[in-house]
């Protein structure tokens, strides 16, 4: 295994865009920043959410993606700037990916640490990002989502800290499983059920796994 490190720390605010003629809020864009940066409870200092019926809150309080990504999407999209942060993520992390990291397994960055929540799914504002809608289709497809991450201490974090695994989760769902999971019509009921139990999992994924058992068993 490579080393856990974090990359690149990514901040960036609200700003409204203009997309096919109307006005959207939207804070995918994101900056690296030099320093030390809190971690709060629901975002880092210098970040907030537009968007909380579908962004931010607890269980996303920060988007982490792995670097190992940008060499495939570079190759993919040879005329996109993808410098770190491009895909609206937070923490730009070597060594962890998604086969690799459970649901529930806490992290350590700097003086904060974590636990992983969900993957992330892209909605039509990493479209705008790109300036191209069909990005979150490919986006989707692709399997490389990153994580979710919810606050389990606040503190603070700095890019090149180390990432230091805590503890793994005794379900052993990994983040690529639950992708698995939503993509497939047929799906191990061994992992479903497991995905189903997850309590660092949200609730509507859980509901969302649950009734998929249900109607597999009626």
């Amino acid at each position: 295994m490579s080393a856990l490190k974090l990359l690149s720390v990514n901040v960036g605010m609200p700003r409204e865009v203009d997309w096919h003629g109307r006005f959207v809020r939207t804070s995918i864009f994101k900056s690296p920043v030099l320093g030390s940066v809190r971690v709060g409870t629901l975002n880092l200092e210098g970040d907030n959410q537009s968007d909380l019926t579908v962004h931010g809150g607890v269980h996303k309080a920060v988007y982490a993606y792995p670097s190992e990504h940008y060499r495939l999407w570079r190759q993919e999209l040879p005329d996109v700037d993808l410098s770190w942060g491009a895909f609206g993520e937070n923490f730009t992390t070597e060594g962890l990916l998604e086969k690799a990291v459970h649901i529930g397994d806490h992290l350590r960055i700097g003086t904060a640490e974590f636990v992983v929540t969900q993957p992330r799914m892209p909605c039509f504002k990493l479209g705008i990002r790109f300036g191209r809608p069909e990005i979150v289709k490919r986006f989707l497809q692709s399997g490389r989502s990153g994580f979710y991450l919810a606050v389990l201490k606040e503190g603070r974090v700095t890019a090149d800290d180390s990432v230091e695994w805590l503890t793994s989760d005794e379900h052993s769902v990994t983040v690529a499983d639950i992708m698995n999971l939503y993509n497939a019509s047929e799906t191990n009921q061994d992992v479903l059920r497991r995905a189903s139990e997850l309590d660092a999992l949200p609730p509507f994924w859980r509901d969302y796994f649950r009734k998929r058992l249900s109607d597999r068993d009626s």
